[in-house]
């Protein structure tokens, strides 16, 4: 079901374009988040924060593939904005290209460098094998995860946004039966639920090639669609490795925020890990309206309707905010349920400092909603330079607080760390989106 991202009802697009997204998100968080909840109840706090523990690690390394695919994604969307079909079948040959050689590059390296990213890292000695054993199955089937993205990517670029949706609910109920079989029935313990995830996003990449085959011809490039094109791979790779590099920054500000955690014991980490996923959770709407920015300003870039771009930023800051509000409140009235639900524990250590990390973190969705949908439009529009800063801002940030703030004021300094973050990063990109030239142009010409 494709929505038309270039005519019409701006908000009615956005709206129908953003809820199989969302869905999609939904169903992408339950990878994660049936992991924590069966790893919590079966098998205990301890494995817990065995998994939680590796979690920025795991999103230092496929960050930097999932972002390649993402930036790819976006040319695509431009050349369908623009109607070239050619263009369109060349730079998916050339995402794929680019796509799969990063993916191998990544995972290889990946492997090399884990154990002592762990050690690095301060995991506690009592975790550590769980550890390694959960993200060292995942490293080596990067590929297996990037491919679903990026065949998705491709499919939202000519703006169908529910084809992957359905494959993907699929995947995540054949996802949860797994993780039942593997923990619970047969005891592999954290390694299962990595075979599960891994398994279960294998069937997602393999139904998207399908459907693409049989539906979405447009998307299938020939043979002659591979033969090089200097610009088309430099711009490609340009906007790719932006993406890819902004997406390893921000997960490389998260290995360093997890060093200063993992120093606290495995019950603050599994406290962290609960409360972020719970956060995640929450943020989705958000972040399915920012990936339907992405798209919709990348093709209408392409049809040259500046004033329909800046139109929609208006309404996805509005309707951001209005979801910020509604979140807001139900945390404030079910922190403490919620951190149990999700992690099985009855430790108050876990609870208290779970429950603590989603009342601070939570008034701070709307500033998160803004930032995410400014840069996806940044990105949109071919920045390359201006998002990457915002995520250099965050690496700053965080190294400061592990090296001054967490050693004096602890868990506290964990929680607020990445709100003040938040709060500069969003002054920069909404700065930086408006003063950029061709959204200014569109400014000065609309009435006043």
């Amino acid at each position: 079901m494709n929505v038309n991202l270039l005519r019409g009802s701006i908000l009615k697009s956005l709206f129908l374009f953003a809820v199989p997204l969302f869905f999609s998100l939904l169903f992408q968080q339950l990878y994660n988040v049936v992991d924590t909840m069966i790893v919590g109840y079966y098998l205990g706090d301890a494995s817990l924060a065995a998994v939680g523990s590796c979690t920025a690690v795991y999103n230092l390394l496929v960050g930097f593939a999932l972002g390649i695919g993402n930036g790819l994604a976006i040319v695509t969307a431009r050349s369908f904005g623009v109607g070239d079909r050619e263009q369109l079948k060349k730079s998916v040959a050339s995402a794929l290209v680019i796509g799969t050689g990063c993916s191998i590059l990544i995972s290889v390296a990946g492997s090399l460098i884990l154990k002592p990213l762990l050690r690095i890292l301060n995991t506690p000695a009592e975790i550590m094998n769980e550890a390694y054993s959960y993200i060292s199955l995942i490293m080596v089937f990067i590929l297996v995860m990037f491919a679903y993205n990026l065949v998705a990517g491709l499919l939202r670029a000519v703006g169908d946004s529910f084809a992957p949706l359905v494959f993907l609910i699929i995947s995540s109920g054949l996802n949860i039966g797994l993780d039942f079989l593997f923990i619970a029935r047969l005891g592999w313990g954290v390694k299962g639920a990595a075979a599960a995830t891994v398994l279960a996003q294998g069937v997602s990449s393999v139904l998207c090639f399908l459907y693409v085959v049989k539906k979405v011809k447009i998307l299938i490039p020939k043979r002659n669609h591979f033969e090089a094109d200097k610009n088309l791979y430099k711009e490609m790779l340009g906007q790719g490795l932006s993406m890819g590099f902004m997406g390893s920054i921000v997960s490389l500000g998260s290995v360093i925020l997890q060093y200063g955690i993992n120093g606290m014991g495995y019950l603050y980490i599994a406290a962290y890990t609960t409360g972020k996923k719970v956060f995640s959770f929450f943020y989705m709407p958000s972040a399915a309206l920012g990936l339907a920015i992405s798209t919709f300003v990348s093709q209408n870039r392409g049809a040259n309707q500046r004033d329909r771009i800046c139109k929609a930023m208006k309404i996805a800051y509005i309707c951001n905010l209005i979801i910020a509000v509604i979140l807001v409140g139900v945390i404030f009235l079910s922190s403490r349920g919620l951190i149990h639900f999700f992690s099985g524990s009855e430790n108050p250590v876990v609870l208290d400092n779970g429950s603590l990390f989603l009342t601070i973190t939570g008034p701070f969705y709307g500033i998160l909603g803004i930032l995410s949908q400014t840069r996806y439009a940044l990105q949109g529009l071919g920045e390359k330079i201006r998002p990457l800063i915002s995520s250099v801002i965050e690496l700053i940030g965080k190294i400061l607080f592990v090296w001054i703030l967490i050693p004096k004021f602890q868990f506290m300094a964990v929680v607020l760390c990445e709100p003040v973050i938040w709060c500069v990063m969003t002054a920069q990109l909404v700065y930086a989106f408006w003063m950029n030239p061709y959204i200014k142009d569109i400014k000065q010409s609309l009435p006043s």
